[in-house]
């Protein structure tokens, strides 16, 4: 009888690493009903609660970021780095996974590199159009590497890559809900254009400014808007819209639970540029004007943008216009049929339907050649084991 089929999957820190690792995981299930998945995170990181909450076990490690301002307190990181390999390590042996996969954050760098290092087959999951500098270095040992965007040889083994896409939230895929009723859910009216302005699961400053600044406008503008503002900015901008007046045009809630029920009441979308958000807008078909947050590795999310407008699918605006510009652009492309269509089109040209159930399938290939080839290694060694015996 064949041991059934063991898979870490390992990363997180944000809604963007964490919505594709657990459908990567879903889709492994789908695919191999008995299959084991474990995950492994990063102490007091959002997966820690989100990947629990989805039905997978998950294991800590308390990596944590370097800090590019205070450099001395990196020897404290370096000290945890060393014990996250050491944990790592630990928690392969005793899992015993025939493939890792690696989706982004703290800590798939020192799971994935001890399970390279353990003689696992690795995959790593490639989000952005521009590759950080932790999967470059894992990619060198990496069997397989799942990229969203073309020309990524760039950075990593031509023949190693694999273009899939991103995996999206299932929920998006199976939501049925009109928009008129997503409309009613968050007390909108359906005869009204509607925007929907969403900085990611943390939220994001620069988008909430940009609404603050601009209330008046968006009182007159004969426009509805659904504004996620993030847990961390709720209870200030509650404060400043008391002072202020709060347009009965705007709804404003400080975490979204069903975004795909806020996607179906949208006409336009105003994100980050984070990997999965762009992924979810072209499987949609969504019009969209994305302001990429500066305050990430190597300014991926400008080149995540980029890569749309060149191909004429999104809008873009720099964080440090934003607040003079956002507001104002979009009440204009809302109000323009012809290029919300065009916008629409583009994009979902550009979308991946089946992302993680190509990604899941890579991933079993490894596990099952893995499992395979220790089964035949066994079985020459209990044969040549036996052989011995006879001629003792």
């Amino acid at each position: 009888m064949r041991e059934e089929l063991r898979i870490i999957v390992s990363g997180g820190g944000t809604g963007g690493h964490i919505f594709p690792a657990v459908s990567i995981a879903n889709a492994i299930k789908s695919q191999h009903p008995e299959a084991e998945i474990l995950f492994v995170g990063a102490e007091g990181r959002m997966e820690m609660q989100r990947v629990p909450a989805a039905g997978y076990p998950i294991k800590a490690l308390p990596i944590c970021g370097f800090d590019r301002k205070h450099l001395l307190k990196n020897i404290a990181v370096l000290f945890k780095i060393w014990k996250s390999r050491r944990m790592a390590r630990k928690i392969i042996r005793d899992f015993r996974p025939m493939a890792a996969v690696g989706v982004g954050g703290y800590a798939s760098g020192p799971t994935l590199n001890m399970a390279e290092a353990m003689g696992i087959p690795t995959l790593i999951q490639e989000q952005n159009s521009y590759a950080g500098v932790t999967n470059k270095l894992l990619a060198k040992r990496a069997d397989k590497i799942c990229v969203a965007y073309d020309g990524m040889e760039r950075f990593f083994p031509k023949e190693k890559i694999i273009l899939t896409g991103n995996p999206v939230r299932q929920g998006l895929l199976e939501n049925t809900k009109s928009r008129e009723e997503a409309l009613a859910d968050f007390g909108l009216l359906p005869g009204l254009k509607t925007v929907l302005l969403i900085g990611g699961s943390l939220g994001a400053r620069t988008l909430n400014e940009s609404v603050l600044a601009n209330l008046t406008a968006i009182s007159a503008s004969g426009v509805q808007f659904i504004w996620q503002t993030g847990g961390y900015y709720f209870a200030q901008i509650q404060e400043q819209l008391k002072l202020k007046g709060q347009p009965d045009n705007l709804f404003v809630t400080d975490f979204i639970a069903k975004m795909e029920d806020a996607y179906a009441a949208a006409d336009l979308v105003v994100s980050r540029a984070g990997a999965s958000s762009i992924s979810e807008l072209c499987l949609l078909g969504k019009p969209a004007i994305l302001v990429p947050s500066p305050n990430v590795a190597e300014d991926h999310q400008t080149k995540n943008a980029l890569a749309l407008v060149d191909k004429q699918a999104a809008l873009y605006v720099k964080d440090a216009e934003a607040v003079n510009k956002l507001i104002g652009l979009a009440l204009n492309v809302i109000r323009d049929a012809d290029k919300l269509s065009a916008l629409s089109r583009n994009i979902k040209a550009m979308a991946f339907t089946d992302s993680a159930d190509r990604i899941a399938e890579e991933v079993c290939k490894l596990a099952v050649a893995y499992r395979e080839n220790r089964s035949r290694s066994a079985e020459a060694s209990s044969l040549a084991s036996a052989e011995r015996e006879r001629f003792i």
